[in-house]
């Protein structure tokens, strides 16, 4: 796993968790914000996704 993966992954947790409380507390607000950390945290698990398929890419192509 690489940096983006990881904070991708936490931004991701981050926006349930601030999803959860604002449909606790009635906060459309706070619902948006966790709603908005979610996708912002799946498009950097995505990106840490191409990135780690393209390292392993060229350490596979290295290797031969």
């Amino acid at each position: 796993m690489n940096k983006e993966q990881v904070t991708g992954k936490m931004d991701e947790a981050k926006g349930k968790v601030k999803e959860g409380f604002g449909k606790a507390t009635n906060s459309a607000s706070t619902q948006a914000e966790g709603l908005a950390d979610q996708a912002k945290g799946d498009l950097k698990s995505t990106y840490g996704d191409g990135k780690q398929a393209a390292k392993d890419a060229i350490d596979d192509a290295a290797k031969k």
